[in-house]
């Protein structure tokens, strides 16, 4: 079996990210390979950081692998460290996770010493062109990119992205696994009285929200008179990582009273509770590469309505065990009515979607991953 690092964010970091990370590492572990992942001590100055924390409200997890805290994205000396005690452990392959160019330099340079080691390393690569760009993002991701052996992706979109930005490097697309590292579903009941909501009608826009995710198309959506008619209610559930102002300015506007915001970062253990209360789960992102929160809505096999953008489509069959939608509040909203008038179509996505978690597995993910 083989000794493997990957490096990138973990516990007690918060994330997405981390989460994939730790989910990826636990998988591999129960497939009994080694497993070590080296992590950040600071992940982003706090200036730079949109969101309240970067960190987890439970600190005292225990995991059964190792999490090295060494990196600092600002201090070269640490990635001097860091390249340093890996090689120490010498790992049979190296996986980097890289999301967005600020990290470029710093994990580029990692790469770039561990290839001076003969370490074999490779990029798993969720964003190639960041949602949001800013000045010297394609030097610093093609200073990461062009130091690994290759390159995974967990959607074709990012590795188009990649391509276009150098096609010359070795690229295969995966998908994103289905997470198993989340609680299981509770009782309804339980996580309405958790959550202090009446039994009813639920959509859930879940995550951090951000511009890109096109928030304001659900809230646009739910002013559909159809929608008010038939009681149907959002909930935002996720940090807002830009002024919430403009969204509650529309909710006020449109005189919704159907919108219920719990503006934070969702901690793991009450996960569950907002995907067993919710019917059917809203991606309207205006851009995309791929979501974890996809993964999240076909492990609680929960049908979704998403945009056709990036890799999104790639994961629901429209009409079968999802919805995908033009980026524009109507074509969602005559999707989430067809979801809730229509029975049939209703029984069938709902079927389709509990047939979708092996497709997506984290057996079949690594035996790909590690050839």
């Amino acid at each position: 079996m083989a000794k493997i690092v990957l490096v990138g964010p973990a516990h007690p970091l918060r994330g997405g990210i981390a989460d994939f990370n730790e989910a990826f590492a636990e998988s591999l572990q129960k497939d009994g390979h080694h497993v070590e992942i080296v992590s950040f001590k600071l992940q982003y100055p706090n200036f730079l950081f949109p969101g309240k924390t970067q960190y987890r409200k439970q600190l005292n997890k225990t995991f059964n692998y190792k999490i090295s805290s060494l990196i600092s994205s600002i201090n070269p000396f640490t990635w001097i460290k860091t390249y340093k005690y890996i090689c120490s452990t010498a790992p049979d392959k190296v996986f980097v996770r890289f999301w967005m160019p600020f990290f470029g330099p710093c994990l580029g340079y990692i790469v770039k010493k561990l290839k001076q080691n003969n370490l074999i390393v490779y990029g798993i690569v969720d964003n190639a062109i960041p949602h949001e760009k800013r000045i010297g993002d394609s030097y610093f991701v093609k200073y990461f990119l062009n130091k690994c052996d290759g390159h995974y992706t967990l959607s074709e979109k990012v590795k188009n992205e990649i391509n276009t930005l150098n096609n010359s490097l070795k690229v295969t697309s995966l998908f994103h696994p289905v997470y198993n590292t989340f609680g299981e579903k509770p009782e309804r009941d339980v996580a309405l009285n958790k959550l202090h909501l009446k039994e009813g009608k639920y959509l859930l826009f879940f995550g951090l929200v951000r511009k890109y995710k096109g928030i304001d198309l659900a809230i646009e959506a739910m002013s559909h008179p159809a929608i008010k008619e038939m009681g149907i209610n959002l909930i935002i559930a996720g940090e807002f990582y830009e002024d919430r102002k403009k969204y509650d300015q529309l909710i006020e506007e449109l005189n919704l009273n159907n919108i219920i915001i719990c503006d934070e970062f969702i901690p793991k253990d009450e996960v569950p509770n907002y995907f067993e209360v919710a019917d059917l789960v809203l991606l309207p992102y205006i851009t995309a590469t791929q979501s974890g929160v996809t993964q999240l809505s076909i492990y609680y096999e929960k049908p979704m309505v998403v945009t056709n953008v990036g890799g999104l489509p790639e994961v629901v069959d429209h009409r079968e065990d999802g919805f995908v939608a033009i980026p524009n509040s109507s074509d969602i909203s005559k999707h989430i009515l067809d979801f809730y008038r229509n029975h049939e179509l209703r029984t069938q996505i709902e079927a389709g979607i509990k047939k979708k978690s092996n497709k997506y597995s984290w057996k079949v993910f690594n035996e790909r991953i590690l050839q």
